[in-house]
C-alpha cells in the first residue's frame, strides 16, 4: 500500500473561527497537514494563514450538503485524502432556573451540539476512508451532574452515546472514533461562565492534547488529566453524595 505524505493528508474542522478549533487548524498546519478550516464567521477562517476556509452553519442542513459537495470538489482537486474530521463546534448555555425549566434553550442547545453534528455527519462521513479517524467534541462536564448544566451535559453525554455507538458500527469500515472530553479550555465560550475553573489551560494545549489523541487513535481524549481523572474519580462516589456536594446552597 502506497503511503500518504503530509502533504497530501487534510483535516476538517468545524468550530475553527476561535478557541480550540483556531488553535488545532494553526497546530495541524505546523505539522504540515492540510486544513479546511470550517465556520460561519468567514472573515475570521481567510485570517488563518494555510487553511482552505469553507463557510457555512452546522445547524442549516442545506449548507451542510452544500459544504460536503465543495470539501468533495476540493479534496479532488487538490489530490487530498481527508484522514480526519474532528466536530468540535458547539455552543453552552446554562439553565439557571430549573424549576422554571426553559424549553427553548434547551432546544437550542440540543440543536446545535448535537442534531447539527447529525447533518455533519450525513454529508462528511461518506468521504472518509479506512484508516480515517472521526473526533467528536463532548467535554468533562459529562462526568458529573454539575448544576445549571442540564442542557449543556446532556448534549455533551448525548454525544459521547453517539461517538461510543459509531465506534462499534464504523469499525467494519476501518474508521475509528474519538470522543474529545475537554476540561475547563480558556475560550470566548468559557469566558462567560461566572464560576470558578480549576485547572484551566489554554487552546493551544488543548490542541496538541487533541492532536496527539486524534494521532494515536484514542477511544477518549481527556484533559487536562489531572482534573479529568479527578471527575472521573468523584464519579464513583454514590449519587445522594453527589447531589449533597453539588447542589448550590
Amino acid at each position: 500500500m502506497a503511503t500518504v505524505s503530509a502533504s497530501s493528508k487534510a483535516v476538517l474542522i468545524t468550530g475553527a473561527s476561535s478557541g480550540i478549533g483556531l488553535a488545532l487548524a494553526e497546530y495541524y498546519l505546523e505539522k504540515g497537514i492540510a486544513v479546511i478550516a470550517c465556520g460561519r464567521n468567514a472573515q475570521a477562517l481567510e485570517a488563518i494563514t494555510g487553511a482552505t476556509p469553507l463557510e457555512f452553519d452546522i445547524t442549516d442542513n442545506e449548507q451542510v450538503q452544500v459544504a460536503a459537495a465543495k470539501l468533495k470538489q476540493l479534496l479532488q482537486h487538490n489530490g487530498w485524502q481527508l484522514q480526519q474530521v474532528v466536530l468540535n463546534a458547539g455552543s453552552c448555555e446554562y439553565i439557571d432556573d430549573a424549576l422554571h425549566f426553559d424549553s427553548a434553550l434547551f432546544a437550542r442547545v440540543i440543536n446545535t451540539n448535537v442534531v447539527a453534528m447529525g447533518y455533519c455527519l450525513e454529508h462528511f462521513l461518506p468521504l472518509l476512508g479506512h484508516g480515517a479517524q472521526l473526533g467528536l467534541m463532548s467535554s468533562s462536564a459529562t462526568y458529573l451532574p454539575f448544576p445549571r448544566a442540564e442542557a449543556y451535559g446532556a448534549s455533551k453525554a448525548a454525544i459521547t452515546y453517539l461517538g461510543r455507538s459509531l465506534r462499534v458500527d464504523l469499525a467494519k469500515h476501518g474508521i475509528g472514533v474519538s470522543v474529545i472530553c475537554p476540561g475547563f479550555v480558556k475560550t470566548p465560550l468559557t469566558a462567560k461562565n461566572d464560576f470558578a475553573m480549576p485547572m484551566q489551560i489554554s487552546p493551544q494545549q488543548a490542541a496538541v492534547a487533541i492532536y496527539n489523541g486524534m494521532q494515536r487513535q484514542k477511544c477518549e481524549i481527556h484533559f487536562p488529566t489531572k482534573f479529568t481523572w479527578l471527575l472521573k474519580l468523584a464519579s464513583l462516589l454514590p449519587e445522594k453524595l453527589l447531589v449533597s456536594l453539588l447542589a448550590p446552597k
